[in-house]
């Protein structure tokens, strides 16, 4: 269904079953996944693809120029997966480089006045609330939780199942598994809440919290810590990963 109000260019490429409210505007390069939903004032540009049961509330923008002054021109893209929620004055940008993409996965909840800015990749199940903004090239990972108006700086990571909390400034990157809160933010405890939820077994959360304690609260280099954390707990998936994370870090961790 299209409101006779939407403006929708010729070659976009609309699949069956979108709904396409009032003074909706569609861009020549646009590809909407079957059951997409527009509620109205909608604008999707640049060469821009959306796959299957997104919601997209009034007056989000997405896929339209970066706001980087690096821009040269070119052809980038915006790549978004299926079943995502972009509430209203929603912002998501193409990336900045000539064959550059933008990415946001699936099932993610993204609420009002976020921003999601140049050649960021957004993976799955992650909830951005109001006003989190999320600078060019950052990365999260799965089942973040970003609270509202935290800003995080471009290039910093943000690990699996970490929350960030309200009004956070986010200058490295932030562990996986973490709670981090302040500004600038520090790491205060393991996301128990998060591991819980997302049925990481009781033997990784207690060996998360021991290793919470060697890499932030017992005072070592980082390269110390690893080595512990790697000699004296279980070579666990969850606590591999957090070393991955931390010892490929370029901008350093939260701590």
């Amino acid at each position: 269904m299209v409101h006779p109000t939407a403006i929708i260019h010729p070659k976009a490429q609309i699949s069956a079953g979108c709904d396409i409210g009032p003074y909706c505007i569609i861009g020549e390069h646009v590809e909407l996944g079957p059951g997409c939903r527009l509620y109205s004032h909608v604008v999707i540009d640049g060469h821009t693809r959306l796959g299957q049961g997104n919601e997209i509330f009034p007056f989000a923008s997405i896929g339209l120029k970066t706001q980087d002054l690096k821009w040269k021109g070119g052809l980038t893209r915006t790549e978004i997966g299926d079943n995502n929620t972009f509430r209203e004055y929603v912002t998501i940008h193409s990336a900045t480089g000539d064959g550059e993409v933008t990415t946001v996965g699936s099932h993610n909840h993204i609420l009002a006045y976020a921003h999601i800015a140049h050649n960021v990749r957004l993976g799955n199940h992650i909830i951005m609330s109001n006003v989190a903004t999320l600078a060019g090239h950052v990365t999260v990972e799965d089942h973040a939780v970003i609270g509202g108006l935290a800003a995080i700086h471009q290039f910093c990571r943000i690990g699996t199942m970490s929350m960030i909390a309200g009004c956070a400034k986010i200058v490295q990157d932030v562990p996986p598994y973490m709670i981090v809160d302040g500004n600038p933010a520090e790491t205060r405890a393991p996301n128990k809440v998060g591991m819980e939820r997302n049925g990481v077994s009781e033997q990784a959360q207690v060996a998360m919290r021991q290793a919470f304690k060697i890499l932030i609260r017992d005072g070592l280099t980082i390269p110390n810590a690893l080595a512990r954390i790697e000699t004296e707990l279980p070579a666990l998936p969850e606590i591999q990963h957090l070393v991955e994370f931390v010892r490929t870090s370029e901008r350093g961790v939260t701590k």
